[in-house]
């Protein structure tokens, strides 16, 4: 009689014995978190026929360097049997705290590791005395929607993801021009006026970063970007303001910016110079919320 058999056999496992612990992410976790979050969106993506967020594992990983390593980001990271199996993010530099990535490893989907994160996020945002949690999901994914759904998140705005060549088109009379630090105090008023709260952490870092930039009319700031990108957002007086913008952008960063679908003269506009639709998502939001008052591209975290 070999070894083996007289090892009794492995009862199967079962999910009450897969509870996952949270905890805060440490830098040590990118490379298993980044690895996890490429795997689980290329799977979920590509079965509903649908192209990837991530090009390749090094990329989701440098993201999760990124966010584990920034002030103003929460990450949290789920385990199960010593394993880390997910993980998610609360970006709380501003007023309103933005949710996500948040990803499961597709091996321990359905075991609730998603609602837990979830759960956490929302926990530690009201704990720091912030009312306002938004996220966009990927509105082919019903489950998503389901759970983000339950957990009292309502759904404001379809999105369309859109990428492409640069258009390199300059708009008349609309003046861009890269942002600089005199400006934060003009950019965050017109931010203010049209969503009711500013984004002054994340134009900070972006003028820093000098991927941050201003249009002009009649010598007065009528819209600014972080970037026309997946993590930038943008604001404008006008769908011209955002037009000379997205003209003057060099590339659009990640999978693509994204559009509200509901605009639809800058959905046509766009589309007609080449850009293509991507895939569609939704902004979802909890707490105060203020219907926009001008044109906007929201990031994907909101």
């Amino acid at each position: 009689m070999t070894t083996a058999q007289l090892r009794p056999a492995r009862p199967p496992l079962r999910p009450s014995d897969l509870t996952p612990s949270l905890r805060t992410a440490v830098p040590e976790d990118a490379s298993a978190a980044g690895g996890i979050c490429y795997a689980a969106f290329k799977a979920i993506a590509e079965q509903h026929g649908f192209p990837p967020d991530f090009s390749d594992p090094a990329t989701a990983i440098e993201l999760m360097k990124g966010a584990i390593s920034r002030a103003g980001v929460l990450g949290i990271v789920a385990e199960v049997g010593g394993r880390l199996v997910g993980s998610n993010f609360l970006w709380t530099d501003d007023g309103v705290a933005g949710v996500g990535p948040i990803t499961v490893a597709p091996s321990a989907q359905d075991l609730g590791v998603g609602r837990r994160l979830m759960e956490a996020a929302i926990e530690h945002a009201r704990a720091g005395g912030i009312e306002a949690v938004r996220l966009v999901q990927a509105a082919y994914h019903g489950r998503s929607l389901s759970l983000y759904s339950k957990l009292g998140f309502d759904a404001r705005e379809p999105l369309s993801v859109l990428q492409g060549p640069p258009l390199a088109v300059r708009m008349e009379s609309f003046d861009v021009r890269a942002a600089t630090m005199a400006d934060i105090d003009e950019a965050n008023a017109l931010h203010q006026r049209i969503h009711g709260h500013t984004r002054s952490g994340a134009l900070h870092t972006a003028i820093r970063e000098r991927s941050a930039v201003v249009v002009e009319r009649g010598g007065r700031i009528t819209g600014y970007t972080t970037g026309i990108a997946f993590f930038g957002h943008t604001v404008g007086e006008t769908s011209g303001d955002l037009q000379a913008l997205i003209g003057a952008a060099s590339s659009f960063g990640g999978p693509g910016f994204l559009l509200p679908t509901r605009n639809a003269d800058l959905m046509r506009w766009c589309l007609r110079r080449g850009l293509r639709i991507v895939q569609p998502m939704t902004l979802m939001t909890m707490g105060p919320y203020q219907e926009p008052k001008g044109a906007y591209l929201p990031s994907v975290l909101y």
